[in-house]
């Protein structure tokens, strides 16, 4: 769950976002994103904030329900990593209802990386694990 002052919760800030910000798309959802420039500001600027949606065209609510969490994670990951004062609107489409986390997580940083918030480093939440050749026996526990 991300925190309270980290969520888009009101239409109007959702509004602002999608007419006003920037835009990436990919295959299974677009980022629409807003950063407010701190010199402009009157008061400091906030943290990263997020937001999403996920229509009934995804599929039914069970199936809107787990791309919701599994999006809300994935950003939940990288909100630290994007410039304060960011808002972000994460808009899921149809083949995300199929699509594996690690799958809209490399179209969500895709979709980051073109929006220039996110550098080529992956974010620390995410740890790539050495991946056995496809020759390799089985591993069945401890080799003692």
């Amino acid at each position: 769950m991300l925190p309270a002052a980290a969520r888009l919760r009101r239409s109007e800030d959702f509004r602002v976002v999608l007419r006003r910000g920037s835009r990436a798309g990919r295959r299974r959802l677009v980022v629409h994103a807003l950063t407010t420039d701190p010199s402009m500001a009157a008061d400091p600027p906030s943290a990263a904030r997020a937001g999403f949606v996920v229509s009934k065209a995804v599929g039914n609510s069970v199936v809107r329900h787990r791309v919701t969490r599994r999006l809300r994670h994935l950003v939940s990951a990288r909100l630290g990593t994007l410039p304060a004062g960011t808002s972000l609107v994460v808009r899921a489409l149809p083949p995300s209802s199929t699509a594996s986390s690690a799958e809209l997580g490399s179209d969500l940083d895709a979709a980051l990386r073109r929006l220039g918030l996110l550098s080529s480093h992956r974010p620390a939440g995410d740890v790539l694990r050495p991946t056995r050749p496809a020759d390799a026996a089985p591993d069945h526990g401890s080799a003692v």
